[in-house]
């Protein structure tokens, strides 16, 4: 496999910063990386989402696989061409969409069986078709192994079941991958909220040996607390100088808490999902532009970020601009997401290094209206 060079340049408690160095740029950690579900960061342009601060990008593999076809992204020379992004990507395996397709799937030890939200057309994704998909075709940097999303809430033994087939999927999916060097592949450790469970996925995923690791099946339900103490469970289970990366959140005190239990990467569709909604991140929670309270504010979203979104138009014209369903104001919230994203994870990469996040944390919780 790959070795994607890790290097932790400073740590506060749990809380790490550093540097995960691939082929295509250095991606600087702790790290949120905007989901380009089908080869976009929905509403942005790659330059606008780069000119944020990002280091990588996600994209989808089941979305892909469908439309346009991997096989078409393959031929028109791979995700990064085709989406015009020369930094790294990293692809989920198309576990998770699976997943949520509930009754339209059939799982087995080969694989999954899934029909098409789109057409119903018929298709069978494997641990070796995944690794297919996102490394071969896509050409992806950052590939993930096919597992099952544990659903919440599962019994201790439907959680067992579970992992250990996403373990014997890893290992496949592990010989499938081969050696790469300019790939790098990671495992995900799932388990549920069960600590048992998550130490026996991590043993069996350290024991295959993966670039980087992965924490699974959260955010599917279970609720915060529940979260970040099987975070707190996982963490001491996973290599020091690899890359951890917890995934599908989340809102910005969950990134700050997942920080502060030692996760290096994330991803989540939040950021674009509220700015199409009409709803901007800040330090102290959401800020609802639909409010009428926002007819008549000519102060812009946050003057200390250089995204023009947040700092040159006034929340009174982003109020309009959402009530008139403008798709101008969907971009501008979206962009402006990413950017506030962006900036969190700076100040938290910062603040890790001058030894003093756990104020930074502490702040930051006393100041949300909400969570």
């Amino acid at each position: 496999m790959a070795e994607f060079p890790f290097h932790l340049d400073g740590v506060d408690g749990a809380a790490r910063t550093g540097r995960l160095v691939t082929p295509r740029g250095v991606i600087r950690t702790p790290a949120f990386m905007p989901v380009g579900t089908a080869a976009t960061v929905k509403g942005l342009l790659v330059d606008q989402v780069r000119e944020t601060g990002a280091d990588i990008i996600l994209g989808n593999t089941y979305h892909l696989m469908l439309r346009p076809t991997a096989e078409r992204v393959k031929r028109l020379g791979g995700l990064h061409r085709f989406m015009r992004w020369d930094g790294p990507i990293l692809t989920d395996s198309g576990g998770f969409q699976v997943f949520s397709l509930a009754g339209l799937r059939t799982m087995k030890e080969e694989g999954v069986t899934f029909r098409s939200h789109l057409d119903g057309s018929k298709h069978h994704l494997s641990p070796e078709r995944s690794i297919e998909i996102q490394a071969d075709l896509l050409g992806s940097d950052i590939v993930m192994q096919l597992d099952e999303c544990t659903p919440h809430p599962a019994t201790h033994d439907q959680a067992a079941t579970s992992l250990r087939l996403s373990a014997r999927w890893g290992v496949r999916s592990k010989a499938a991958f081969g050696d790469r060097e300019t790939q790098a592949l990671f495992g995900i450790v799932q388990g549920s909220t069960y600590p048992d469970l998550r130490r026996e996925s991590a043993e069996r995923l350290l024991e295959t040996g993966f670039d980087g690791y992965a924490i699974g099946g959260l955010a599917v339900g279970e609720g915060r607390a529940a979260m970040l103490e099987t975070i707190e469970a996982t963490e001491p289970l996973l290599p020091r100088n690899r890359p951890r990366y917890l995934m599908g959140v989340g809102k910005p005190i969950d990134l700050v808490e997942a920080v502060a239990r030692g996760v290096d990467m994330f991803d989540c569709v939040l950021p674009t999902r509220s700015g199409r909604h009409g709803q901007a991140w800040s330090d102290k929670g959401p800020i609802n532009l639909k409010n009428a309270r926002f007819q008549e504010d000519d102060t812009p979203l946050d003057p200390s970020l250089a995204c023009p979104a947040s700092s040159q138009y006034a929340k009174a014209y982003l109020h309009h601009l959402v009530r008139a369903e403008e798709l101008l104001g969907q971009v501008l919230l979206s962009w402006h997401n990413v950017a506030y994203y962006q900036d969190l994870m700076a100040r938290m990469r910062g603040a890790i290094a001058a030894g003093t996040f756990g104020e930074f944390a502490r702040i930051f919780r006393a100041g949300l209206r909400e969570s």
